[in-house]
């Protein structure tokens, strides 16, 4: 593996002195700031540890040290410490005319043998008459959940 050479700033260490010292930043920005911190090598560092003694202290793997120390040499100290955004896009599956079809669903008469609609049932239901080509139970809540047609939300009285 290539050996990436992180070299610090007098400003760098301070900024990153800050991170790790403070407690309003996410919990991983913090380790990668203190991994950045004991990897340095600049003249600003008054002792190196050596990689092995950085994972043993902060309990996280070499890889993730070499990771941290590549993107600090390759990308910059902000993405070193916050690592790439997410480019994962989620589709979703309930669109407005899913979401209109399963509040009329769940304000009509429950099927026969059936108190109330579950939410398995308007699943199940949902797929049957070809709204959707699977959907899950959890969905079908997040969907009812935004309106107060939720079956745990109803009001005795």
């Amino acid at each position: 593996m290539k050996k990436y050479k992180v070299t610090l700033t007098q400003e760098e260490r301070k900024e990153l002195d800050a991170f790790s010292s403070r407690g309003k930043h996410a919990a991983q920005t913090v380790l990668n700031a203190l991994i950045l911190l004991a990897c340095d090598e600049g003249k600003f560092q008054k002792e190196r540890s050596i990689n092995e003694t950085i994972a043993r202290v902060l309990n996280v793997s070499m890889k993730t040290i070499d990771r941290v120390k590549k993107r600090f040499v390759e990308e910059g100290i902000d993405m070193a410490l916050t690592g790439k955004p997410s480019t994962r896009v989620y589709k979703r599956k309930a669109d407005g005319d899913l979401e209109a079809h399963l509040i009329a669903m769940s304000c009509s008469e429950a099927p026969k043998g059936h108190k109330r609609w579950t939410l398995r049932l308007l699943a199940d239901k949902a797929v049957e008459l070809n709204y959707v080509e699977d959907i899950s139970y959890e969905t079908v809540r997040r969907v009812l959940k935004k309106t107060s047609l939720s079956p745990g939300n109803k009001k005795d009285g």
